[in-house]
């Protein structure tokens, strides 16, 4: 251990150097008496300084971890200045026993361009978008919503097993995917479609996946809203919460050894910083120095569990500074905000080959899932006055429009086009065949082992005597 502290002084120096400072101070005066083991004793003040001195000094010599410098030499007669070289980082002393805070009366603040209207805030810094790119996010945004809007929709018909929407956070997913560069590999949650919207998957490749069809990411063994691209750098979807952070730190991990510019960016709802998942990431990323960017939409509910009732914290932005992580927190309904912020996350996280955290304040309109009903649990005011007043996509297209790079024509025949393309492709995956039996086994091994051949020749049998009792439309 005492080779950490490469820095400490022999105590013959220290004696030299208090006995110097002694003769230089002898005109001092005494100061009150103070208790010595041996009882009340006279000291002069100098003298109380040089016995900290040594008394510090004969405890470092016998712990071997007292270091000093030249300036904490002549440190002050309370000992303030005074440090120890510990492992992982210098440590000053204190006489006084303060405990660290457990909150603050001030809150962290958080980044913000545009206000409510979608007008920029005077002197606000942020990164400027040409009209090329800021048209496509607000097309994405658009495109994203109408495809939540009538997929859910056809869940409710019966035509889909299960659907969640983005409703309120489509500037997260857009905004976020624009930054980023298309060589970044993105481990999402499950509210994060409009990332594969960005960068190319098709309407027809979500209904595919939704609808379970041969042409569909996960031939039919995922729920809908598992989408994932090799392609796109887009892991498949899971339904465990929070088990793609400490998987995205060994996926950044492994981009920092094979030197590649980029890295690996994992989302989280708010309810999945409560997990255990979430803590082990942040620490192994940190400790790794892993290039991952952590983006957690606190849009206020996990399900139904509001955000007072999970943490006393203040939010999710304090705990990246707990694991050594340089964090932000900013307006999730802020395109420009979002864009802003994490195109600035990333160029650190590329750059300087450590982690960053993004806490993203927004809010889920929608309810969590079409197996939920989040009227029980919140108010109906509350989620029109997120819809009415703090609306992402109504403040972009305000700001965009105000650029002359959007108008009411262009808007309203996007959303015509959009709905009919969405309408078609629900239509053709309807009619399009389901994935064949036979792969309920594939694409996990090479050569298919026996214990699967026998469970797959089983099946078939099972499926031959009792064949009403399955679907009719999977492909034997």
């Amino acid at each position: 251990m005492g080779s950490w502290f490469a820095r400490s002084r022999s105590i013959p120096y220290l004696l030299k150097r208090n006995i110097s400072f002694l003769h230089a101070n002898s005109s001092c005066k005494t100061l009150p008496p103070y208790k010595s083991p041996h009882g009340f004793r006279e000291r002069p003040a100098a003298s109380i300084l040089s016995f900290r001195r040594l008394e510090s000094t004969l405890a470092g010599k016998q712990a071997q971890a007292v270091a000093y410098t030249d300036d904490e030499v002549d440190s002050d007669a309370d000992g303030e200045n005074q440090s120890i070289e510990f492992p992982g980082g210098r440590v000053g002393f204190t006489t006084q026993m303060e405990f660290i805070s457990e909150a603050t009366d001030k809150r962290v603040p958080c980044y913000r361009v545009l206000d409510d209207d979608g007008f920029p805030i005077a002197g606000t810094r942020f990164e400027q978008l040409d009209e090329e790119t800021a048209v496509k996010m607000y097309k994405s945004m658009v495109s994203l919503q109408i495809m939540d809007t009538i997929f859910y929709e056809a869940q409710r018909q019966g035509r889909l097993s299960f659907y969640l929407t983005s409703t309120g956070e489509e500037a997260i997913n857009i905004a976020t995917a624009a930054a980023l560069s298309p060589d970044d590999i993105i481990l999402p949650q499950y509210r994060e479609p409009g990332i594969l919207l960005w960068r190319g998957f098709s309407i027809e490749e979500f209904a595919s996946q939704c609808f379970g069809t041969k042409d569909g990411h996960g031939k039919g063994r995922q729920m809908p809203i598992h989408y994932g691209s090799k392609d796109l750098n887009f892991i498949t979807v899971s339904s465990p919460i929070a088990t793609q952070l400490p998987q995205a730190a060994g996926v950044a991990y492994s981009l920092k050894m094979d030197g590649k510019e980029a890295c690996a960016v994992a989302f989280t709802g708010d309810g999945g910083t409560s997990e255990g998942d979430f803590h082990a990431a942040m620490n192994f990323a940190a400790v790794m120095e892993a290039p991952v960017l952590f983006i957690c939409r606190n849009n206020g509910w996990a399900i139904s569990t509001p955000v007072s009732e999970q943490f006393r914290s203040d939010g999710v932005v304090v705990k990246g500074q707990a694991y050594g992580i340089r964090s932000i927190r900013i307006d999730g309904n802020d395109a420009l905000a979002v864009y802003s912020a994490i195109r600035a996350a990333r160029m650190m996280v590329v750059r300087e080959q450590k982690p960053v955290l993004v806490e993203a304040l927004t809010y889920r309109v929608g309810h969590h899932s079409t197996s939920d009903d989040s009227t029980k649990y919140r108010s109906v005011s509350e989620i029109e006055q997120w819809k009415r007043t703090r609306n992402p996509m109504t403040r972009f297209r305000n700001w965009v429009q105000a650029n002359g790079w959007w108008s009411d024509k262009e808007e309203t025949e996007l959303r015509g086009t959009l709905r009919q393309q969405v309408l078609k492709a629900i239509q053709i995956a309807e009619k399009t065949e389901k994935p064949s039996l036979g792969d309920l086994f594939s694409d996990v091994y090479d050569k298919l082992p026996s214990n699967l051949q026998e469970q797959e020749k089983s099946l078939r049998q099972t499926i031959k005597r009792h064949k009403q009792d399955f679907p009719a439309d999977v492909p034997l």
